[in-house]
């Protein structure tokens, strides 16, 4: 079976474990039930795979064995269930399997909660916090007991048709990247809720070949979501020479990331759980850690982001200026450009249309980052490329390379019109990615689609960033020839003519 035929096999018995779920609560909310199991099915069948091939090497002695289980990426604990008297009742390792031997039970939901409990305290260098926000005895989100173990017991008895062991699966890639792709029609399925967490594969994949991570680099996402952004970034690097790390807001979704770095073998990345502009988590010696590549696809003009605290800002970060209190693009290109290692770091964002040329407070902050010389690129995407919002978005690309008193040339690319038009969502083709990608690295100038622009040109725009004030898309109509056009209406008429006189002549045969 091809990776492909895994993959999609893999990727069927989960989305019909989905089924479950369906019209019982918000599909934003029943990734976080699907997508946990699926790692911790994950984990049982990689475990079940070690102990094999221990079994086989030490020959059955058990206590070799379990010293090599001991040193594995995971350990899988015991768990002991005492009655009210603190008498120990039964006791199994926390796997899938036991699981589903016991998925009659009528504490189905409360044993999950109990594995998921031990499986963190086993891990917890790894795995602390990541399961805290789930609950799989919820009354409110599953119903109530009876619905509840019925469901459970379904998405039990669907997962275990799965088989990751590594005999099955291959190389580990195979499940994590099945994984991210349900994270991807999470996304597309639940719209603009559970589309805020997912950057679609094809942007993430031209961001990340725009910065060109290298070898050694220090790669960071202040705004990781789920990590398909990070982890794009570091396929880029071409060896394991590389180090990851990201911030996110959101409980659920950096839970998400957690377990999507696992799945792709990425056990030292560091993601933090805060709010990346109030309190920013990844800092050393009281200063904000410094990255080779810094790279977000921050949340949209985000309303009420922090404008409160950053005139007081201990980080330095808002010293071009303090972005509108209802429009957050900026404070987090503040933050990303404050991150980037001077004289090096390069900076990939994904933004809105409206950063490129809002005025005010906005403007100004712009204007301070192109007189520093740290703009690279402006790069406009077609629209409805996003999950939960048709807008076009621009990539800007920031190089702390570029001397502060330069004067390098900004290239803009509008790449709008370069797309496979799909029924409720644009595509970005390899083609497309391509072309940007090639065009950026040669600083090439092609006529309707990209632009190499003076300082003095964007100056005397007064510093607007808008991309047809500097590609040239225009397509004039072709010249009409009116006299061509007079002989063909005489023609016309000429034959309308002669075809009323027949029809006439029709009409007087059948005695009209």
């Amino acid at each position: 079976m091809t990776d492909k035929q895994k993959r999609e096999a893999i990727f069927n018995v989960v989305w019909r474990a989905c089924d479950t779920f369906r019209g019982v609560i918000d599909p934003a909310q029943y990734k976080d039930y699907i997508l946990t199991m699926l790692f911790v099915k994950y984990l049982s069948d990689v475990r079940k795979s070690k102990e094999a091939e221990y079994q086989k090497k030490y020959k059955g002695d058990q206590v070799r064995v379990q010293r090599a289980l001991d040193r594995e990426r995971f350990l899988i604990p015991e768990i002991e269930i005492k009655d009210s008297n603190g008498k120990v009742e039964e006791c199994f390792p926390a796997t899938f399997d036991s699981l589903h031997e016991r998925r009659d039970r009528t504490n189905i939901g409360q044993l999950i909660n109990i594995l998921l409990e031990h499986l963190e305290d086993a891990n917890k260098s790894k795995l602390h916090n990541v399961f805290r926000n789930i609950d799989f005895n919820s009354e409110a989100n599953l119903g109530q007991t009876r619905q509840r173990n019925v469901r459970l017991k379904n998405v039990l008895e669907d997962m275990a048709a799965l088989d990751l062991r590594y005999e099955a699966v291959g190389h580990l890639d195979v499940i994590g990247d099945v994984y991210e792709y349900l994270i991807a029609k999470f996304a597309a399925t639940a719209g603009k809720k559970a589309g805020e967490f997912y950057t679609p594969a094809e942007v993430s994949e031209t961001l990340a070949r725009l910065v060109a991570p290298q070898p050694g680099d220090r790669i960071c996402d202040p705004a990781c979501g789920s990590g398909s952004l990070l982890i794009r970034a570091a396929n880029q690097v071409g060896s394991e020479d590389f180090s990851l790390y990201g911030q996110e807001m959101n409980g659920s979704t950096w839970a998400l990331c957690k377990m999507n770095m696992f799945l792709h073998n990425v056990d030292s990345a560091r993601i933090e759980w805060e709010d990346t502009i109030r309190h920013p988590l990844l800092v050393e010696n009281d200063a904000l850690m410094k990255f080779d590549i810094v790279i977000a696809n921050p949340p949209f003009s985000l309303d009420k982001w922090g404008q409160d605290i950053a005139a007081e800002d201990k980080y330095g970060r808002f010293y071009r200026g303090v972005p509108p209190k209802s429009k957050g693009d900026w404070a987090f290109l503040s933050h990303m450009l404050a991150s980037a290692v001077d004289g090096k770091g390069r900076v990939g964002v994904v933004v809105p249309h409206g950063v490129l040329f809002r005025g005010g407070q906005e403007g100004r902050i712009r204007e301070a980052v192109i007189r520093e010389n740290l703009l690279d690129a402006v790069i406009g995407l077609p629209a409805n490329l996003f999950f939960g919002t048709g807008i076009p978005a621009a990539l800007l690309i920031f190089d702390k390379a570029r001397t502060p008193k330069g004067r390098d040339k900004v290239l803009f690319i509008d790449a709008s019109r370069d797309f496979e038009q799909a029924t409720n969502q644009n595509k970005l083709r390899d083609q497309d990615i391509d072309r940007i990608v090639t065009t950026f690295r040669n600083r090439q100038v092609i006529d309707k689609y990209s632009f190499l622009a003076t300082f003095e040109e964007i100056a005397e725009n007064e510093f607007n960033l808008n991309i047809p004030r500097y590609v040239d898309t225009f397509e004039p109509e072709p010249e009409i020839d009116i006299a061509e056009v007079q002989r063909e209406i005489k023609q016309i008429e000429t034959d309308l003519a002669e075809t009323r006189k027949k029809m006439d002549g029709y009409l007087k045969e059948l005695g009209f």
